[in-house]
């Protein structure tokens, strides 16, 4: 197990420790650091923490932004707001929309084959996500919505709090996409970031830090001004939560501070790691017990069958060895 600077696993779980930590923690800013000449893609970029992570690369001296979004009206508005930074003459900014649909996997492929066409790639944040208060099947695939460079993902704490009773043995998205009655969709995008951490965990151990990217995941804490719960925002519910997170939630801009720092600070040291305000600390209990090399074992499995279709296997193959 590697070793944290804050708690073990167990103890990184409770919520009253999150909790204390979103009211109490501030976070330093990201500075004196260029990124003068480099290239990056932020998803899910037109609004709200992606949006704000996308403004903080520009700040820090950002050559190219590539804002992915699935509305591009939206990202040229958001492109639009960036654009209006005050310039440097010495470092010309050149921002980017570029379509990404994230629900229909030919856009994917469309999107990737594009990216292929860059002359560097030095930093990607996977941030796009919502949290809805119906369940959604998607129509395109049948789920249901869960050079060196970086690749930072958006996790989460409430991985750790996730409901995940499914046997190792059992086709995990299978389950997850039964049509039943009575699923907690809360708890539905907790399993979603479980599963997410489960991903990143494995994948971070198949590509070589020194030779092809730090991969790895970190936090905004939670965030009061976000778009990820505008569907649980309008219920009554999601209303009186709004109201208490004003008071103890971060703003998008601080949470994506932190997400910057992930994304441009540190070193392979974070590979595979998952940060909390800007400190390395255990992932989801789960993934350091005895049972998640096989849930893990088959998620991969049925990820990469999903996947078969962009020859996954092979891309893997040729950035491992």
């Amino acid at each position: 197990m590697a070793t944290f600077e804050t708690t073990i696993p167990e103890k990184q779980a409770s919520v009253p420790r999150f909790l204390y930590r979103e009211i109490r923690y501030k976070p330093f800013v990201v500075q004196n650091i260029s990124l003068s000449g480099k290239t990056a893609i932020v998803t899910g970029s037109n609004t709200s923490v992606g949006l704000e992570t996308a403004r903080q690369l520009v700040h820090l001296g950002l050559s190219r932004l590539i804002l992915a979004v699935r509305d591009e009206a939206k990202g040229k508005a958001a492109a639009a707001k960036l654009s209006s930074a005050p310039d440097d003459p010495s470092n010309p900014r050149v921002i980017e929309v570029w379509h990404l649909d994230l629900r229909d996997y030919a856009s994917v492929v469309s999107f990737a084959e594009r990216a292929k066409t860059l002359n560097r790639l030095d930093i990607a944040v996977l941030n796009a996500g919502i949290c809805p208060a119906k369940r959604i099947f998607n129509d395109k695939t049948g789920h249901d919505w869960m050079r060196r460079s970086r690749i930072t993902f958006t996790s989460s704490e409430v991985a750790a709090w996730a409901k995940f009773n499914l046997g190792a043995e059992a086709p995990i998205l299978a389950a997850l996409d039964k049509k039943a009655d009575g699923v907690d969709t809360v708890d539905r995008m907790f399993v979603s970031k479980l599963l997410g951490q489960l991903f990143m965990h494995r994948l971070s151990k198949l590509v070589p830090p020194g030779r092809v990217a730090i991969i790895n995941g970190a936090s905004p804490g939670s965030v009061h001004d976000s778009e990820f719960n505008r569907d649980l925002d309008k219920t009554t519910a999601g209303a009186v939560i709004k109201t208490v997170m004003r008071r103890i939630a971060n703003t998008a801009a601080v949470g994506a501070g932190m997400m910057t720092d992930a994304a441009v600070n540190h070193g392979e040291e974070v590979h595979g790691q998952f940060l909390s305000f800007q400190k390395v600390v255990p992932m989801a209990p789960m993934i350091y017990t005895k049972d998640e090399e096989k849930v893990s074992d088959q998620l991969w499995k049925e990820t990469l069958e999903e996947l078969s279709f962009a020859h996954v296997e092979d891309i893997l193959r040729e950035v491992s060895t």
